[in-house]
């Protein structure tokens, strides 16, 4: 089994070797295959990320859902937790952590969290069997077990969807993995 470090190096490696335009493009297929899914359609409630330069840009999906009335929500880093907050337009974001646009909008309550219908979580990568690799920080490895009836949607690259990836007990497996 393949060490997470070096799996990690692969996926980075992998990303270099694609064009912004390539990412783009296979960005917007992820988008699309969730938009024409079942699930995207009868969420009211959804928590999605402010994508980082290298990650599947979700930002479409963001304005869809705020547009059409959705609660939005993205996560905001506090320590070392997720804390989740209500995305209100581009104008209510600010650099945060990382430098992640986060929303400055009202925290959404834990208690509340059993309302969120549709997560869409991103990875270095995803298997067959939904399992995720982070980035190694643990900050969503947190936040999922806290989502239990949630409907949690992998999204990542088509190169980054791999046979297999190591797994501990803890993880939390996506319901489903979009890569396209």
């Amino acid at each position: 089994m393949e060490e997470k470090s070096d799996i990690r190096c692969y996926i980075r490696r992998q990303k270099a070797s694609y064009s912004p335009e390539q990412l783009r493009a296979m960005s917007d297929a992820v988008c699309n295959s969730i938009i024409h899914g079942g699930q995207w359609s009868v969420s009211s409630t959804v928590l999605l990320y402010y994508p980082l330069p290298d990650e599947v840009d979700v930002r479409p999906l963001i304005r869809m859902a705020y547009l059409a009335g959705h609660m939005v929500l993205l996560p905001v880093v506090s320590g070392d937790e997720l804390e989740l907050r209500a995305y209100l337009g581009e104008e209510s974001l600010r650099v945060g952590a990382y430098n992640i646009m986060e929303p400055i909008g009202p925290l959404f309550p834990r208690e509340l969290y059993g309302q969120v219908q549709t997560a869409i979580i991103p990875g270095m990568a995803f298997d067959a069997t939904g399992h995720r690799l982070g980035r190694g920080k643990g900050y969503y490895d947190r936040l999922l077990p806290q989502l239990p009836l949630t409907y949690k949607i992998g999204v990542c690259y088509p190169f980054q969807f791999l046979a297999s990836i190591p797994s501990e007990k803890h993880d939390v497996a996506m319901n489903e993995v979009v890569c396209g």
